[in-house]
């Protein structure tokens, strides 16, 4: 099967999606995130006897940070992939929970309607969310590790995942 982006020529070029029609697609990516012992419990807001689940490092609201980076980047990915299509995102959404003592699992759920899927959105939301969480943590450990970023489902296209 040839690339979708490659030209006659063996050239790099955008799609052309104009002929297609226009539905409503979503896509999910995630990432985990794996910290060294003992530092999640280091970012926990323990003085302030906050019952939520945010995490406090020097530079702010970790999670509150890392969910409007992700937002931000979703919005922006045909600015930083190479042949992506601008695609008006209808809603964007990243969630982060805790998985066991020492890992954080992120979501990164799009939606659009439109002639072309939203998966490098999802993918690009979550990457950078994480990313985000990275950096305002690296102050206690350089061996945080970001792990298993992929696409979790999309719909709308030629071929649905699950």
């Amino acid at each position: 099967m040839p690339l979708s982006h490659i030209n006659e020529a063996n050239e790099p070029t955008m799609v052309d999606v104009g002929a297609k029609a226009v539905s409503r697609r979503t896509a999910c990516a995630e990432a985990t995130l794996q910290f060294p012992d003992g530092v999640l419990e280091q970012l926990r807001d323990t003085e302030s006897g906050a019952a939520d689940k945010e995490l406090h490092s020097r530079k702010g609201p970790v999670h509150q940070t890392a969910i409007l980076a992700g937002i931000m980047a979703a919005k922006k990915t045909s600015e930083l992939i190479p042949l992506c299509h601008l695609i008006p995102l209808e809603n964007c959404s990243i969630t982060i929970e805790q998985k066991g003592a020492n890992q954080l699992r992120l979501r990164c759920e799009v939606c659009a309607s439109h002639k072309t899927g939203v998966e490098m959105e999802a993918l690009t939301g979550v990457s950078v969310a994480a990313l985000t969480i990275y950096d305002m943590c690296k102050a206690l450990s350089h061996g945080i590790e970001i792990q298993q970023i992929r696409l979790v489902s999309k719909t709308g296209g030629k071929k649905d995942i699950q």
